[in-house]
């Protein structure tokens, strides 16, 4: 069940990354949906499952992209085996470490990424590092609410049948 919910998470970053990212305008630019997806798998589910969903999100998303095939997934596949080692070893339960968590693994993804390039890939650009820590800065926002989300749900779907299921006792005043 945990997979499925992951490969729909994964299905659902990329349709927002590449479908409704014209419609959502800069700001839908800036965030690496799939990204988030990867450490929040990694966060969640360990290592193993931050790897695999680092691989296949990169992957999907380098055939999407066009270019050299597989830069983005080594990325991610790296980040996200990374991102499971340092929730497993450390206890990432509150907002702030969260934050960090996220913002850490995008410049890590980024520089994983320009070296990459370096090496691959014919064309270079040169390095934009306040387009960098935006980024980084919009992932891990977009990473802890998803997060905050994923918590509160059950909490208010639990609510929500509790309040359904009571029926209200009125008393009269004499």
């Amino acid at each position: 069940m945990r997979t499925l919910r992951v490969a729909l998470a994964v299905v659902a970053a990329l349709f927002v990354q590449t479908t409704l990212s014209p419609l959502l305008g800069r700001a839908a630019i800036v965030v690496d949906f799939g990204l988030v997806v990867v450490v929040f798998a990694g966060l969640t589910m360990g290592p193993a499952a931050g790897l695999l969903t680092g691989s296949v999100t990169g992957l999907v998303q380098d055939a999407l992209a066009g270019g050299v095939v597989g830069l983005s997934g080594l990325s991610k596949t790296l980040v996200g085996f990374a991102s499971g080692v340092f929730g497993t070893m450390f206890i990432v339960t509150r907002p702030v470490p969260r934050y960090v968590v996220f913002f850490l693994a995008s410049l890590v993804d980024a520089a994983i990424l320009a070296g990459l390039h370096a090496v691959f890939d014919a064309r270079s650009w040169p390095p934009a590092y306040a387009a960098t820590v935006a980024r980084a800065l919009f992932n891990a926002a977009v990473g802890v609410a998803v997060f905050l989300a994923v918590e509160f749900w059950p909490k208010f779907v639990e609510r929500r049948k509790l309040g359904k299921g009571r029926t209200r006792v009125r008393t009269e005043r004499l």
